[in-house]
């Protein structure tokens, strides 16, 4: 089930997310570190009403930012449409123990439908440029890779920006 995240998921998130981070570390995919994304950040998504979960059994599992406010970092990308229509896809996460088997997919569809129950006209989102395993899954689902995106918090290599119409 997907439900809009609560205040009193965010000591479960936290947990997902470092799980995630330390899995791509060992990877040698240094995407998350000790500063992104960090509570806070989650904190706001729950107060723009932005954060959603994804439960299995009562358990959180996973999470994901749905947003229609465009981050000042992707205004180098030439996307495939006009500014004002689109929705964007952030922190998507599914916990290592939960990952393979159609969660984040299942995610992903949550969103590209709110976008078009939205009458939106696509979807964006970045990923990181090291992170080819996202990279696959992403174009797989039909979305665009189509420039970079620097987050110099998180790294000095860049992220890709993709976009899917609708």
């Amino acid at each position: 089930m997907i439900r809009k995240a609560r205040t009193e998921d965010i000591a479960t998130i936290m947990s997902i997310t470092d799980a995630c981070a330390k899995k791509l570390i060992q990877l040698n995919i240094f995407q998350w570190n000790d500063q992104y994304p960090n509570e806070q950040v989650f904190r706001d998504d729950i107060i723009r009403d932005e954060l959603y979960v994804i439960e299995v059994n009562s358990k959180v599992i996973g999470c994901m930012a749905i947003t229609e406010i465009k981050d000042a970092e992707y205004e180098p990308v030439k996307w495939l449409t006009d500014d004002g229509n689109s929705i964007y896809i952030h922190r998507l996460a599914v916990h290592p123990d939960n990952q393979g088997q159609g969660f984040a997919r299942k995610l992903m569809g949550y969103a590209e439908n709110h976008a078009r129950e939205n009458q939106k006209i696509s979807v964006r989102l970045d990923t990181f440029s090291k992170n080819l395993r996202n990279q696959k899954f992403y174009e797989t689902r039909g979305y665009t890779r189509l420039g970079h995106v620097y987050f110099p918090m998180q790294s000095d290599d860049p992220f890709y920006g993709y976009e899917l119409l609708l």
